[in-house]
């Protein structure tokens, strides 16, 4: 978990207030492209190969008993849309998938999703249907909230004395943007997520090394402990994390599974973006108002990119790197650049290359470069247009759309704040700090100051 240009003073409301369309970001006509410092690796054609599914892994055909029971288990409670669904995992390798981290197939998680009590106010067939439809078509993945019906604001407004309930726009794209990442790369991984934040105790147990957090044991532990995610250490080297959606993410995934309309967050959705909420808000985020609170972010909105580094990094057990390509001044105005296009391009490409996807924020801003707004999108593969540049495959959860979009490099790479990158796509070309040391400074400030913490310290934005 690592930072990039952490001297840059960086916009610090960077987070999604309004309804953001990926179409609409304006173009930053005023910045050029500045050709120099590396050459773009040899670009993709398609969207990259899931190392998840690798020759030695791939399973289609049902040989156990075992298993032929809970696949047919499995059909006898499903509808003819899901059950086309369910054939597809099937025949794609991703039921029979056990890359998870407890080696839980997909196909046992979404049998003990089936057969097993599921918490209070959820309903086993609504939960299997949804963790089915996210992992064959993870676009289907939404922030969008769902309205209060009328027999629930009552109930509702009690437990929120009077706050604004009605999220019109929500602030996360980041938890979102995970979510589908786990979705499209980690399906026996994102299954067992569901089973258990579904299931009564709404939790799931995730064991995670801790050099994936911080070259030193204590500094990790620090990293734990500053975002008061519960955990259990063991041999110094691992620790054994629990994530669990705030205490009102039930209230709005019983309306999603009672209730939900077209385009609305399913009750899975809503359990998955409390949970990731949860880890990088420090354990502050209310799903009925969609706000949080939290000790590294005065906005009470949406995930820093320091909440949203450490995030990732728990989630895939991975070690992240933060990589900040704007420069924007202490009035948000977008200045400039950390590093030219080409070099921009080249590391999402390699990246890309490896078989990740690559969760970016982007920028809007005005007519005077200043920055209006952030959004997180998913950049999940890349192809050659006809005019022979670059074209990258996305994935927005705020655009209505259940499909990928694309955008040229002219028109994307200009808006791109920071990206979230492998360790080995950008270990040679920069000098890393690690994030914590930044996070750490800045805590220390706070407590020692008792004053807001300084959020361009924190170089971020998500």
């Amino acid at each position: 978990m690592y930072s990039y240009n952490i001297n840059t003073h960086q916009y610090n409301h960077y987070n999604t207030v309004k309804t953001v369309k990926s179409a609409n970001v304006s173009n930053n006509e005023q910045v050029k492209d500045e050709k120099h410092a590396f050459t773009s690796n040899p670009v993709m054609t398609q969207v990259p190969f899931n190392p998840s599914f690798s020759a030695s892994a791939l399973r289609t055909e049902l040989t156990s008993k075992d298993e032929k029971n809970k696949y047919n288990t499995l059909l006898k409670l499903l509808d003819r849309d899901s059950k086309k669904q369910l054939n597809f995992l099937l025949k794609t390798g991703a039921l029979l998938n056990s890359q998870s981290n407890d080696n839980s197939s997909t196909l046992d998680n979404l049998y003990k999703i089936a057969t097993t009590p599921r918490a209070q106010g959820l309903n086993n067939i609504v939960m299997l249907k949804d963790t089915i439809a996210s992992i064959a078509d993870p676009h289907v993945i939404t922030q969008q909230f769902g309205n209060i019906p009328s027999q629930y604001k009552a109930q509702v407004a009690s437990l929120e004395n009077g706050n604004d309930v009605n999220v019109e726009h929500s602030g996360t794209c980041v938890s979102a943007s995970i979510e589908f990442n786990l979705a499209d790369k980690h399906p026996a991984e994102f299954a067992r997520f569901a089973e258990g934040l579904s299931s009564p105790s709404m939790s799931v147990q995730k064991t995670i090394k801790l050099n994936n957090l911080a070259d030193n044991t204590l500094d990790a532990i620090w990293l734990l402990n500053a975002f008061e995610i519960p955990y259990e250490a063991k041999d110094f080297d691992k620790a054994v994390l629990t994530f669990a959606p705030d205490k009102n993410a039930i209230v709005r995934a019983h309306i999603q599974t009672v209730d939900r309309d077209k385009l609305e967050r399913s009750a899975l959705d809503v359990l998955m973006q409390s949970t990731f909420m949860q880890v990088g808000s420090q354990q502050s985020y209310d799903s009925l108002t969609d706000k949080r609170a939290g000790k590294f972010n005065q906005n009470d909105k949406g995930l820093i990119e320091f909440e949203k580094t450490f995030t990732e990094s728990v989630v895939e057990d991975k070690n992240k790197i933060s990589v900040t390509y704007q420069t924007v001044d202490d009035n948000a105005r977008l200045i400039g650049y950390e590093t030219d296009f080409n070099t921009m391009k080249k590391q999402i490409t390699d990246a890309l290359n490896l078989g990740e996807n690559v969760i970016i924020g982007y920028t809007q801003v005005d007519n005077n470069n200043t920055i209006i707004n952030g959004h997180e999108i998913t950049i999940t593969g890349t192809k050659i247009g006809k005019d022979g540049k670059m074209i990258f495959i996305c994935n927005d959860t705020d655009d209505n759309v259940s499909k990928p979009v694309e955008y040229s490099e002219d028109y994307l790479l200009p808006k791109i704040h920071h990206a979230a990158l492998p360790q080995s796509v950008v270990v040679e070309d920069v000098n890393l700090v690690e994030n914590w040391v930044e996070g750490l400074k800045t805590y220390k400030e706070l407590k020692k100051q008792s004053r807001p913490v300084d959020m361009t310290r924190l170089q971020i934005a998500a």
